[in-house]
């Protein structure tokens, strides 16, 4: 397998022309952006694995919006549809990133929204630390953002595993790096969850 690093490196599939290689880069960022969550917070780094966690869930999402376009299409207009493989897709903002979880929601993916929430509370987490007074962040502790954070991965990797891996599978975009980091993350999950 080549290094996460190398992975992560590479220039993205423009949705324009690519939306199924997108969706199979983004799907293998998700993972690896995982993975290193995960090694953070073996490290004790809980800001920096749930900033991590936040990137693997905003890879998620541009993920299915490309993989579910076709189903979307039929709810946006073709101004909505444009903006979405031109703009949301592609750069999925932090600041609509709730509104484009919606949108996974309605092609089927139920709780994504809620999902999609503690996602945000993560990010904010990696921002303002653990605050006993919950002015800052939702979490007092760090242990509580560590316990969000690997429920976070949980639901990820249950998303690809079923719902993703799937569609890649059938569009021959499914490659042995996924696979093999699907595996790595599902087996750290376990040893730590």
């Amino acid at each position: 397998m080549v290094s996460a690093a190398e992975q992560l490196e590479k220039p993205l599939p423009k949705p324009q022309r690519d939306l199924l290689g997108y969706a199979s880069a983004r799907i293998l960022e998700a993972l690896l952006e995982g993975l290193i969550a995960l090694e953070f917070l073996d490290k004790g780094y809980t800001r920096n694995a749930a900033g991590k966690t936040f990137q693997a869930w905003r890879a998620l999402t541009g993920a299915l919006l490309a993989l579910e376009i076709d189903k979307l299409g039929k709810e946006l207009g073709n101004k909505d549809k444009e903006w979405l493989i031109g703009k949301g897709i592609p750069r999925i903002p932090s600041s609509r990133l709730k509104s484009l979880a919606l949108l996974v929601e309605k092609a089927g993916y139920t709780g994504y929204h809620g999902y999609t929430s503690i996602a945000l509370d993560l990010h904010d987490y990696q921002y303002h630390g653990p605050d006993p007074d919950l002015a800052l962040s939702r979490y007092r502790s760090r242990e509580e953002a560590a316990r969000d954070t690997l429920y976070l991965l949980e639901k990820l990797v249950n998303i690809i595993e079923k719902r993703a891996k799937p569609k890649l599978e059938w569009s021959k975009k499914w490659t042995k790096d996924h696979e093999e980091a699907l595996q790595r993350l599902r087996e750290r999950l376990a040893s730590t969850y």
